[in-house]
């Protein structure tokens, strides 16, 4: 793990198991393409301002600039010497879930970076500021807008749940959005989550109490508490006030009893649907209460009206699928290493396309529902799709990924541009030298791939014949085969818009903050 001496071996030994634990889970790529140890440092490719703009469980965050592009992004850094090892232990956990994360309504772990002393996170910077804000401006949300917001948590839920993840902090606070006047949310904060074993119950009490379930009080619980704090934020948006409220004592003693506040006048005003969905969220008895799945089917989500009828899949999506099943395997890898880099107005262009293909709901896309869309609405044949889909399942674990559907529609739907190519190039410069080689190849792709691989790899865009691939070299290979397929397909951009929403800040924050009134 780098070279980062004696006094780091022990943090080096717990980031090695970090490394193994994110590399079983989500593959090679996914992992190299964006974990950096020496000689490349975080000052190579960002400017870390003095500017913070929150602070996290685990430590202050602040603002950066990306060198390459200027573009804005949080970033969280850790120590790694002279700190506890249980200290250690709640660090290497959140950085291994962090990294195994790749969703719409997830923050975007963008880059890790390892020196000797620090390991530091850099995340997409979420410019539209906290769920808590826009609820205490507003005081209350439409119930469309409620039901349309728990829609969107929701998705992280069930697709964090569906992954073995429990976030065990779920509260206003802890969904951003994306940009001031976008209606995207997404889920941050992993300081107190944890990779969960289904057969076995946590005891750790953690949280913020005006959330916390009553099985976490009693310190044994399982992911559905996550669900009961799902409960206590509809509650929230619905009626304007918290259900739980008071001092400490008084606060643990209504929650034990399921004991929530109701205003008649404000909850007469909210449909029954929508009163039901609260009371099966907020049910004492956790065996009894809704999983994310099931939320997820409730009438109030499904009958939502703000549900668009658009079909956000088109033939351009199903073109640039195509079109990338069929580019070579370095191609194909150059294109998920760009998928890291998107901005989140580019994400936006396509990601209620993933949305729609994910048909249950679980933050990925299985074989059968890519073939269902496939063969039912484009009438394109099942060994095709099985190609497809083959070529997306970029570590065989036998689901598409949010990246993986993003590197397809890379230079089709999503324009390429030059600092997007430059950025790939930086993530295979391992070693930051300036050049790609076939050992950076081998590093970023894993052991997986052949020698005999990555030679033909490398002779693809090594034009000169020295062994090395240049910046010069790779942006004449990434742009020589916008091919005839992609060319076809971006002629066929999404006409309706999604909702264009913008760019940028994680900011996790968990400074006390007064009650919603």
């Amino acid at each position: 793990m780098g070279s980062s001496g004696s006094k780091s071996s022990g943090a080096d030994a717990g980031l090695a198991k970090v490394c193994d634990g994110v590399r079983k889970r989500v593959g090679d790529l996914v992992l190299t393409g964006r974990y950096h140890r020496l000689p490349k440092r975080l000052s190579d490719d960002y400017a870390v301002e003095s500017k913070v703009l929150g602070a996290g469980y685990n430590g202050q965050v602040f603002l950066a600039k990306s060198k390459a592009t200027d573009a804005k992004f949080a970033v969280k850094g850790f120590k790694l010497n002279g700190v506890s090892s249980e200290k250690k232990d709640e660090l290497e956990a959140e950085a291994e879930i962090f990294l195994s994360l790749d969703h719409p309504h997830v923050c975007r772990l963008v880059d890790v970076y390892e020196s000797e002393s620090e390991l530091s996170l850099v995340m997409e910077c979420m410019g539209g500021g906290e769920l808590f804000d826009r609820v205490t401006e507003q005081k209350k949300f439409s119930e469309r807008d409620a039901a349309d917001a728990t829609w969107q948590m929701l998705l992280a839920i069930n697709y964090i749940h569906n992954h073995g993840i429990v976030h065990r902090d779920l509260k206003l606070e802890n969904f951003l959005y994306d940009e001031k006047d976008s209606k995207h949310l997404k889920l941050i904060d992993f300081g107190f989550s944890k990779i969960w074993d289904t057969n076995v119950k946590m005891k750790l009490s953690c949280g913020t109490l005006a959330y916390v379930a009553p099985e976490v009080l009693a310190k044994s619980y399982t992911s559905k508490c996550d669900l009961w704090s799902l409960g206590v934020i509809s509650f929230i948006l619905l009626a304007g006030y918290m259900p739980f409220s008071g001092g400490q004592a008084a606060q643990i003693k209504a929650i034990q009893e399921g004991r929530y506040h109701i205003k008649k006048v404000v909850w007469d005003k909210i449909s029954e649907q929508g009163c039901g969905f609260v009371r099966a969220l907020l049910e004492v008895d956790a065996t009894k209460r809704l999983t994310a799945e099931q939320a997820l089917q409730h009438a109030w989500i499904v009958n939502r009206e703000e549900m668009s009828s658009d079909l956000n899949v088109d033939q351009g999506i199903v073109d640039s699928l195509a079109a990338f099943a069929q580019a070579s395997q370095f191609r194909r890898a150059c294109m998920s290493l760009m998928a890291w880099s998107l901005s989140n107005d580019e994400r936006a262009q396509v990601r209620q396309a993933f949305i729609e293909l994910d048909l249950d709901k679980t933050g990925t896309i299985k074989c059968g529902e890519l073939k269902t869309v496939l063969q039912e609405k484009f009438h394109i044949d099942c060994q095709q799709a099985t190609t497809i889909f083959a070529a997306l399942d970029t570590n065989n674990d036998h689901e598409i990924h949010y990246s993986d559907f993003l590197a397809a529609m890379v230079s089709s739907r999503i324009q390429m541009h030059d600092s997007l190519v430059e950025g790939a190039f930086r993530r295979f410069d391992s070693d930051n030298s300036g050049f790609i080689t076939g050992e950076n190849i081998k590093v970023v792709l894993g052991p997986s791939v052949s020698q005999e691989e990555v030679d033909k790899m490398l002779a693809e865009a090594d034009t000169t014949k020295d062994g090395q691939i240049s910046l010069q070299e790779f942006m004449e290979y990434i742009k020589s085969d916008v091919n005839d397929g992609h060319s076809n397909a971006a002629a066929m951009l999404i006409d309706q818009q999604i909702g264009l929403e913008g760019v940028s800040p994680e900011v996790p924050n968990m400074v006390a903050k007064p009650q919603v009134k």
